[in-house]
């Protein structure tokens, strides 16, 4: 408590209960006074507040200095390029951005890398940006990603803000292993067993294995996009910039599960309480039932790659792939089309192994 009053000075609690004090206008904000009441220095700032002498107030972090890393950036996330980018995109992006400023340019300087001149932004640098998330390195391969991308637009911009991309000469880092697991057979079987025929997982089962389609496209699918049966969907990833349509014959399968599937209005997978899954949502309750089964290893995004597999077996070519799943490019159809052709390559000389017994 004050011992005296004083004409606008006001008291207020914390969270944690701690007392604060402020000097306050009727009609203008409150400005908090830190020094200790009864000492000199709190009556010289009394007398400050009292004859309009206030601070400055810092309303954000401070502008980056001309010509950093961090300049760079900010002037990369107000342009109309990442503005263009998907919401989610954007937000990842700018966390793996202002991560980069925080880090020190070395173990022990105080100099970070949000105040790094753009002349010192050499493959070396960007290595070193790289190698500190190596512990993760999905997370490593993203920061050169990102990092990539704001040197491509800073060479575009007219006049260019950069003269080249240093992220370019830094490679990523090799992960081992196939990536996310592969359902089989037996897994899918073990799903079917645990949710019947009308049940909603089954129905998220069939979905993606019958279409190929990704996580976010899955969730929004609904009888909008089902004509002359086929479906009509424009792919969620890249719509902003590269959108593409797919189309897709409705397997008799599929369309006998959603007819004995209870489904909404707009979309053929909703809550316990018949309201569309979010993207996010939905990959978890697939990651629930799943464990339900007890199959700990798969998730939504391998029934796409089982799909995959099996069409490439049966003979997909890799551009008959590319428009089931909605590639871009070859390079992803090929993987699944040149392992089904060693698998049958396999299958046609195992026999040549056999030794001659005469």
């Amino acid at each position: 408590m004050i011992a005296v009053a004083y004409r606008f000075v006001i008291e207020d609690h914390d969270r944690h209960g701690n007392v604060r004090v402020y000097f306050r206008r009727k009609g203008q904000r409150k400005i908090r006074i830190r020094e200790t009441p009864g000492t000199e220095a709190f009556e010289r700032r009394y007398r400050e507040l009292l004859a309009g002498c206030q601070p400055e107030v810092q309303t954000g972090p401070k502008p980056p200095l001309p010509r950093t890393w961090r300049w760079l950036c900010v002037q990369y996330i107000a342009s109309p390029t990442f503005k263009g980018l998907d919401p989610m995109t954007q937000r990842q992006r700018r966390s793996v951005l202002e991560m980069t400023f925080k880090e020190p340019i070395h173990p022990d300087a105080e100099e970070t890398f949000g105040d790094f001149p753009l002349s010192r932004m050499t493959p070396k640098a960007i290595r070193v940006l790289r190698d500190r998330k190596l512990p993760l390195k999905a997370a490593a391969n993203q920061r050169i990603k990102v990092i990539k991308a704001v040197f491509n637009w800073a060479q575009a911009e007219e006049p260019p803000l950069a003269e080249t991309n240093p992220a370019r000469e830094v490679p990523r880092i090799r992960i081992p292993g196939a990536g996310i697991h592969t359902w089989t057979p037996d897994e899918v079987r073990r799903f079917e067993k645990r949710h019947p025929i009308g049940s909603t997982p089954r129905l998220a089962l069939a979905i993606f294995l019958f279409t190929g389609l990704r996580l976010s496209d899955a969730a929004r699918l609904g009888r909008q996009h089902a004509r002359d049966g086929w479906f009509k969907i424009r792919q969620f990833k890249g719509r902003n910039h590269s959108p593409i349509d797919i189309e897709l014959p409705i397997l008799p399968e599929l369309k006998d599960i959603i007819a004995k599937s209870k489904t909404g209005d707009m979309t053929y997978l909703v809550t316990t309480r018949g309201k569309p899954f979010s993207v996010a949502g939905l990959g978890i309750r697939m990651r629930q039932w799943c464990d339900q089964a007890k199959l700990s290893g798969c998730s939504a995004h391998g029934l796409r790659k089982a799909g995959a597999t099996i069409a490439a077996e049966n003979g997909a070519t890799a551009h008959q792939l590319m428009s089931i799943f909605g590639w871009l490019s070859l390079k992803e159809a090929e993987r699944y089309t040149k392992a089904a052709e060693r698998k049958r390559l396999a299958a046609n000389a195992i026999h040549l192994l056999k030794r001659d017994k005469s």
